[in-house]
């Protein structure tokens, strides 16, 4: 999948809920079709983002795991 990252958080170190709160922070400051990469650390933000978008305008573009880390691109929904 091809697509430009806006912006990037790195959340790496932080427990839940804190990765998920940046992201939601981060994303009412952009733009709607703004994409963001969101990388964290903690192993319980794999199932907080996927509900968080399921309940909400955004789309996952992407979501993966690379060693200890966890990778999310959010497009930004209306």
């Amino acid at each position: 999948m091809s697509f430009t990252i806006d912006n990037e958080l790195d959340t790496r170190g932080l427990h839940c809920p804190m990765p998920l709160l940046k992201a939601k922070l981060a994303l009412n400051q952009m733009q709607a079709g703004e994409v963001l990469r969101v990388v964290a650390t903690d192993a319980g933000s794999w199932d907080d983002f996927e509900a968080f978008i399921r309940q909400s305008p955004h789309e996952l573009l992407e979501r993966t795991q690379e060693s200890t880390e966890y990778i999310y691109c959010i497009k930004k929904g209306c």
